[in-house]
């Protein structure tokens, strides 16, 4: 994880380092200066290193202390003796920070180029996007009606739109989202994120999405009386709910894995594999073979996780987000199931079929 990055001798100067304890000191993109892992992830570092310059020797001294919960930084540079830089970076400057993008030398023109050329040209006129929401249309019309296909367009849309506000929120540069036929929808961005807060309130903005716009079909039906709001509520409940289960790459599973891990890699382990069981036990019972692919993704992205946990670039959630994400996590899927249950009470056999869904 970047600590910080200033100028330096004009020129930048970027501290990485990781909960595991070890840093990397980088001088104009050039590793200058490096600290291996400590039983202390928290004591002060120092960092030396030489520079030439008119023939006179330059050194520039970096201290110091990284404390994670809470997350503050606190850091001094001096050169020759004479301090030039401190100060320090709190959570929400780590969430606002831009990576550093590593400068690319561009190819030689060929043919692998050129077509790489057109797949650009390709994205930037949207082109595919146009062409996923058809396909989507298309394939959701021949399985069911063109009517459903639209509705379940608007919810995928509402939903995807969500993950896009929450990328915004945090300065983030995105790409949009692509409806993908039996798919769903995949909101992407241009960056990665900083902090497992990130995680959480990305993940967990397109089901909250989702619940808005169930509770204004709801209104609508509440008002119209017509039963075709009733029964966008209740799928768009039912869809935003299976999007909550605890399983990787499901928005659920993101959240599960950011709040576990950050609580206690043991703990976040066991956690996911819950997680895990669960989404065995769903797929076993409604033989979803999607479900269990996902599944099976999520599962090694779970053994990478662990593997890596103490290297992770992600800032973990402090006891306040750990205690707000679960909060706002069951409070949406109480809200999802509140919603799918009211429906089901109104004696329609259709609108039943969500709740059954969830009592099989």
């Amino acid at each position: 994880m970047e600590l910080f990055n200033l100028s330096c001798l004009g020129k930048p100067l970027r501290l990485e380092g990781s909960m595991a304890g070890w840093q990397q000191l980088y001088w104009d993109n050039q590793l200058v200066s490096q600290l291996a892992a400590t039983a202390d992830s928290e004591e002060a570092k120092n960092h030396s290193f030489q520079l030439t310059a008119d023939d006179q020797i330059i050194t520039v001294d970096v201290t110091s202390s990284v404390n994670w919960q809470p997350f503050l930084v606190e850091y001094q540079v001096s050169v020759n003796g004479e301090v030039v830089e401190s100060g320090s970076r709190n959570e929400k400057d780590i969430e606002r920070q831009q990576p550093v993008v590593t400068p690319q030398v561009k190819p030689k023109l060929s043919l692998i180029g050129l077509a790489s050329l057109g797949l650009k040209l390709f994205k930037s006129a949207k082109v595919i996007k146009v062409v996923l929401a058809g396909a989507s249309f298309a394939a959701y019309s021949w399985l069911f009606s063109w009517q459903f296909a639209l509705a379940l367009i608007a919810c995928l849309v509402v939903h995807e739109y969500g993950h896009i506000r929450a990328m915004k929120y945090f300065g983030m540069k995105v790409k949009g989202f692509y409806l993908i036929p039996f798919m769903g929808g995949l909101a992407l961005s241009d960056e990665k994120i900083n902090t497992r807060w990130q995680d959480v309130v990305i993940s967990v903005m397109g089901p909250t999405f989702g619940l808005f716009m169930s509770l204004a079909a709801m209104v609508a039906y509440w008002v119209t009386g017509n039963v075709f709001f009733a029964g966008l509520a209740t799928f768009n409940a039912l869809l935003n709910l299976f999007n909550l289960l605890p399983i990787l790459p499901l928005d659920g599973g993101h959240i599960l894995k950011s709040i576990s891990f950050s609580m206690n890699s043991i703990a976040g382990l066991i956690a996911c594999i819950a997680g895990a069981a669960i989404g065995v036990f769903v797929s076993y019972a409604f033989g979803l073979a999607l479900l269990g692919f996902l599944l099976l993704i999520g599962s090694v992205e779970i053994i990478f996780e662990w593997k890596y946990r103490h290297h992770t670039h992600l800032l973990p959630l402090n006891r306040y987000g750990q205690i707000f994400s679960t909060v706002w996590y069951f409070a949406t899927v109480a809200a999802l199931v509140g919603v799918i249950i009211y429906f089901a009470s109104k004696g329609d056999d259709m609108l039943a079929l969500p709740l059954m869904i969830l009592q099989s």
